[in-house]
């Protein structure tokens, strides 16, 4: 039998900064990192209030002596362990503003990185980020988690492949309609920093969902986008940040692309869906049917592609991406999970002291949340100048 992440033959150990409470993904994190008995959760800060953190501790499974009461607390606490306990790499599942102070004391520790996405509020910071994990050689992955479903990655085959042939359009939509379950003047259980601007930054909707469909077109086709134009909305009266949006993507070789968010569409739930134009065939995806791909071409009988890592007609990247057999649905945690499992191939390279090169990963990395900062910043210019066309330079 393999050892588990031979030659280190040992679970990597994880810290989960975040998640307490009523918070939705900090347990989604601790579920995704531990799913494939490759890393367990061994310490933890769970909450602002240090109180909370030690009290939400055993839920986690947490012993008391490594629920700390703040994060600066759990990365000297980690680093005064002997070397064969301490954390490996930190998990950050908090508000979009903690992002990047947490993340740069955990490079500067000596700690891999897994952050939830955006990866910061303003530009600089996510570049601090990224040179900060060129000096230490630290792996960072940022959690832009449908990247991860099974037939995404057959999507990015096909397209490297040339199986579409040359991408001429795309389109990737993202919309929910959660806000109108929330009345005005009541905070909600979670998430009610979302709302403040000094928390979530310069977007609302666009950086919490809209990211996502931005990053899942450049995952899947690899277009350089050029330039930005953006019409933004808050379409609660009650609400400063944007609630809906429009966004063209100008991208190189005229391909043009196209990005919809919307957190006011009564009755959408979490209808991410992403469409691509090619000179020989189309294909589409959504994500609340994830195990299923649709593949057009004129003329011909519509092809759908399903979940089957045992197919010959999959690719590898997606194969390798199930963990079930054909015809038993994977999906959400399962993805969040391929973003993990696939950073702890390059942890455990790093380990053994290899050098770790970011800027190609199955896994979205330092990089891509950069671009994500920045296109988030773009849309934000252009709509407050009437769409006018912002630059892009990732």
């Amino acid at each position: 039998m393999t050892a588990i992440n031979a030659p280190l033959n040992r679970k990597l150990r994880m810290a989960l900064i975040g998640g307490g409470g009523s918070g939705f993904i900090g347990r989604v994190h601790a579920t995704a990192g531990t799913l494939d008995q490759r890393a367990e959760l061994v310490a933890g800060v769970l909450s602002s209030d240090p109180d909370k953190s030690r009290a939400y501790g055993p839920g986690f499974g947490l012993a008391a002596d490594r629920t700390y009461g703040s994060y600066q607390d759990l990365l000297a606490g980690e680093n005064a362990r002997p070397e064969e306990e301490r954390i490996d790499f930190v998990s950050i599942a908090t508000p979009n503003d903690t992002h990047f102070p947490i993340a740069k004391a955990a490079l500067e520790a000596g700690f891999h990185v897994i952050c939830d996405k955006p990866l910061t509020t303003r530009l600089e910071d996510a570049h601090t980020l990224a040179s900060l994990v060129q000096e230490t050689g630290s792996v960072f992955a940022v959690t832009h988690n449908y990247t991860g479903y099974p037939l995404i990655r057959q999507a990015r085959e096909m397209i490297k492949q040339g199986e579409l042939g040359t991408i001429q359009a795309v389109r990737a939509h993202y919309l929910q309609g959660w806000l109108w379950g929330l009345p005005p003047d009541t905070t909600p259980a979670r998430g009610a920093w979302k709302a403040d601007p000094q928390r979530a930054g310069p977007s609302g909707a666009l950086a919490d969902i809209g990211t996502h469909a931005y990053q899942l077109i450049r995952y899947t086709t690899g277009l350089v986008p050029e330039q930005v134009s953006a019409h933004l909305q808050s379409l609660r009266p009650d609400r400063t940040l944007d609630d809906y949006g429009h966004v063209l993507v100008r991208f190189a070789d005229s391909v043009l692309g196209a990005v919809t968010v919307s957190q006011i569409t009564h009755g959408r739930l979490n209808d991410l869906t992403l469409e691509i134009d090619g000179s020989l065939a189309s294909l589409a995806w959504r994500q609340e049917t994830p195990n299923e791909l649709i593949v057009r071409r004129f003329g011909q009988p519509v092809q759908v592609y399903e979940r089957n890592p045992n197919a010959d007609f999959t690719h590898a990247a997606a194969n390798a991406a199930c963990r079930l057999p054909a015809g038993h649905p994977e999906a959400f945690f399962e993805a969040f999970a391929n973003v993990y499992r696939s950073s702890y191939d390059q942890m455990i390279a790093h380990a053994t002291g290899q050098t770790v090169d970011l800027r190609d990963t199955i896994f979205p990395n330092v990089y891509d949340g950069i671009e994500g900062v920045e296109f988030i910043e773009q849309c934000v210019a252009s709509s407050a100048d009437n769409g006018a066309w912002q630059p892009l330079s990732c």
